[in-house]
């Protein structure tokens, strides 16, 4: 009995204890849909602002909205292109290692820019917007590089798949439409070849006809002539004829 109630006891703690842990999984996940969420539209609301200060503020500090919204528009691109790629391309994992070095140099520089925002000193401003301008064009040019790289090859892959699946297409087309194909007409079986005529050996004839003979054959007399009787003892000897 007392071994029954530790195992329904054990068996109620493992039953808390895995409820806990999918409580702990569903909330985490829930709290990162809503930092996700909430991180979109914070991007999204200083978008908007970056965009308006660039269009309604004239000077460094319009241009310097535009220089955060050009370089923080590029590393997104290319940062979403490149995460997006990896999972069918697994070369892509030394381009992302690549972009977060660069990614480490555009958050510093979006930094230095944001702070360069609230500058009272204008002709200060003037003076550092040539280099940040440069390092702005740097970054962003890195980016977009490996952003179109990316795109690239997967197009490529994807032409790739799409010529070797048309080659196979058109040949099971071919397979299914097998019976409007004529066969080929069988060529037709080659002369014999002339014998080989010996000239030396060849003697020529006349057509034969009823009363033709060959040309080399002795012609014999219409009549034989008489040939020697046999004489026998038994004969009588014929007389010589009387002179008288």
């Amino acid at each position: 009995m007392e071994a029954v109630i530790a195992i329904i006891a054990l068996l109620f703690v493992l039953f808390l204890a895995l409820g806990a842990y999918a409580t702990v999984k569903v909330v985490g996940a829930a709290k990162r849909g809503v930092d996700r969420t909430i991180t979109q539209a914070r991007r999204t609301v200083e978008d908007h602002t970056l965009r308006a200060k660039s269009f309604a503020q004239p000077g460094p500090v319009g241009e310097i909205a535009q220089l955060r919204l050009k370089l923080r528009t590029s590393m997104r691109a290319t940062q979403d292109t490149l995460h997006a790629g990896v999972a069918e391309d697994e070369t892509l994992k030394e381009s992302i290692g690549l972009f977060e070095r660069l990614s480490a140099h555009g958050h510093e520089l979006d930094g230095e820019l944001k702070r360069m925002e609230s500058e009272p000193d204008r002709a200060t401003l003037a003076q550092r917007l040539p280099s940040l301008r440069e390092r702005t064009e740097r970054l962003t040019h890195s980016a977009d590089s490996l952003r179109w790289a990316a795109r690239d090859r997967a197009h490529r892959f994807a032409n790739d798949d799409l010529d070797a699946l048309s080659a196979q297409i058109d040949v099971e087309s071919g397979a299914l439409r097998h019976w409007t194909k004529a066969e080929p007409p069988s060529p037709p079986p080659p002369w014999p070849e002339a014998p080989v005529v010996d000239h030396a050996t060849v003697q020529q004839t006349w057509p034969q006809t009823p009363r033709s003979h060959s040309a080399e054959e002795p012609t014999s007399p219409a009549i034989d002539p008489p040939a020697d009787r046999p004489v026998y003892p038994w004969q009588k000897k014929p007389r010589p004829e009387s002179t008288t």
